[in-house]
């Protein structure tokens, strides 16, 4: 799947997490993002520009039912923790971890105050951030690019294509 593809099902996800929320009062939505990037690369910039774009696909513009707050941590673990914290600080509706260091610091930080939707993880099971793939349980959601469970299936439909 390409990103084009992938960040309007991330953006879904978030979308989503609005609706599970829907007892708080009609308003501004907040969205807190922390991403494992600068904040001048040109894929972290691409990747914003698609989350934006997709969650106005779904009727969420930024300014004027949304504000997304934006923490760019890089690869540093410290500033990971300081973003986190930053982040939960703002009280948002919803929380988007880039990576699985940005899910940790944000579970760290968050003591479960929003829900958190990752995007780049890849074993989200070993990682303990969900339960399993069809039962996540808890406050932890998202995509994972390497899914598993599912390994086996695809190694009997390569199996039976190469025959």
């Amino acid at each position: 799947m390409r990103r084009r593809e992938f960040i309007p099902l991330i953006a879904g996800a978030t979308a989503w997490s609005f609706v599970a929320r829907a007892q708080q009062s009609d308003g501004v939505r907040r969205v807190g993002v922390l991403m494992n990037l600068a904040a001048d690369d040109p894929v972290s910039l691409a990747y914003m520009n698609a989350l934006v774009q997709g969650l106005h696909q779904f009727g969420w513009a930024d300014g004027l039912n949304l504000h997304v707050d934006t923490r760019w941590a890089g690869s540093d673990p410290e500033r990971f923790r300081k973003c986190a914290e930053e982040l939960v600080e703002l009280t948002p509706d919803v929380l988007l971890a880039s990576t699985s260091s940005s899910v940790v610091a944000l579970q760290q930080a968050s003591r479960r105050t929003a829900p958190i939707v990752f995007v780049n993880v890849t074993d989200p099971v070993g990682q303990g951030f969900v339960a399993s793939l069809s039962r996540l349980g808890g406050d932890v959601t998202g995509f994972s690019a390497n899914e598993f469970e599912i390994a086996p299936k695809l190694l009997a439909t390569a199996d039976e294509i190469i025959e």
